[in-house]
């Protein structure tokens, strides 16, 4: 990875990084061989930022970390999936907030990411300047403040990282503020795509803010990486519990093998294996879906294979908003009044008595 350094030397690395990025076809490596006037088309109408970090995990042209990032003509000839699968829009009470679940809510505070990853299920509007607004941001806490059912505040966005550590530390301390709000979470992506990110300031404000959760987001072991471990053991030294959700991509991780291998190095870092996702039916990504049984298939592979810590939940979030359902393995094969037979990791089958 090379960077150029900047004439500006209170600019910190990460925004150093992340000011260099590639947003055009055009200034990407000559040896990906690109159509570029065909891609340009895919971004006029999905933006694309790839950093020089992120880039410089790519090892070879259609790789696990090239096809997360380098836009694909697909993604616009394939007229597939919904703008919004989750339904976030009408689910919003106002902009920039979506209250689906009685408790908690999740508050997009940043528009931007460090990369955008081109399976992203907010494709209609991360990289657009008009996602969050400092209205939008304070209508949220306002909304936060006035219903005391809400217990749980999921940050998102874009990435909240992606912020300044002052406007993050604002947020977080007006949520704080709030009587009701007993759990504040972040999802970010930046422990990953930009680890340089997280600093020892920043890992040292957020740990005023207990209790608070860390929901990051690796799809490939390529992506952990010696500055990936040293962002999550900044965040983990802090206190802060980090768990990581993968989506299930075509191409990327649909291997038992990798995401094995995967989930075995998230632990080694101190990250907890959370959710694998089904990939979410958004128009633009079709490319990347698996079926159903493919994941099923993954965590039944896992499953008596290595640590139960390695095993993540793996669930589908119901287009039209219906929330997250985990998917389990069919491990009864038979029941009645006196007893299930339950099939084990190896396909051994044991019968278990019914009290």
């Amino acid at each position: 990875m090379t960077i150029q350094t900047s004439n500006n030397r209170k600019q910190t690395l990460w925004k150093q990084i992340l000011s260099q990025s590639i947003t055009t076809p055009r200034d990407l490596p000559a040896w990906f061989e690109i159509d570029v006037p065909a891609l340009k088309k895919v971004v006029a109408r999905y933006p694309m930022r790839i950093n020089p970090y992120y880039l410089s995990l790519i090892k070879q042209k259609d790789d696990p970390i090239y096809k997360q990032c380098v836009p694909d003509i697909r993604e616009i000839s394939i007229e597939k999936g919904y703008e919004d699968p989750l339904n976030e829009e009408a689910l919003s009470p106002v902009s920039g907030l979506t209250h689906r679940y009685p408790d908690r809510v999740l508050f997009m505070v940043s528009a931007r990411c460090a990369v955008y990853c081109r399976f992203c299920n907010r494709k209609r509007k991360v990289g657009r300047a008009s996602m969050v607004t400092k209205k939008s941001i304070k209508e949220g806490l306002s909304y936060i403040r006035s219903n005391k059912r809400i217990r749980d505040v999921l940050l998102s966005g874009g990435d909240p990282f992606l912020l300044g550590t002052r406007k993050l530390y604002y947020i977080l301390n007006e949520l704080r503020a709030i009587p009701h709000v007993e759990i504040i979470r972040i999802g970010t992506r930046v422990p990953c795509t930009l680890p340089q990110r997280v600093t020892t300031p920043l890992a040292k404000m957020l740990k005023k803010f207990h209790p608070l959760y860390i929901h990051t987001h690796f799809n490939h072991p390529d992506e952990i990486t010696p500055q990936a471990a040293l962002a999550c053991s900044r965040l983990a030294d802090a206190g802060i519990p980090l768990g990581c959700q993968t989506v299930l991509l075509n191409g990327v991780n649909d291997d038992p093998l990798v995401m094995k291998t995967l989930m075995q190095k998230l632990l080694k870092i101190r990250i907890r294996p959370y959710y694998l996702f089904q990939a979410d039916l958004a128009k633009g990504t079709s490319h990347f879906w698996t079926p159903v049984s493919k994941g099923m298939e993954i965590i039944s592979r896992l499953q008596g294979h290595t640590s139960g810590l390695c095993v993540p939940h793996f669930a589908i979030d119901l287009p039209g908003g219906g929330g997250k359902i985990p998917m389990l393995p069919e491990f009864v094969i038979d029941s009645n009044k006196k007893r299930l037979v339950i099939r084990n990791y190896t396909g051994r089958q044991y019968r278990y008595p019914l009290h």
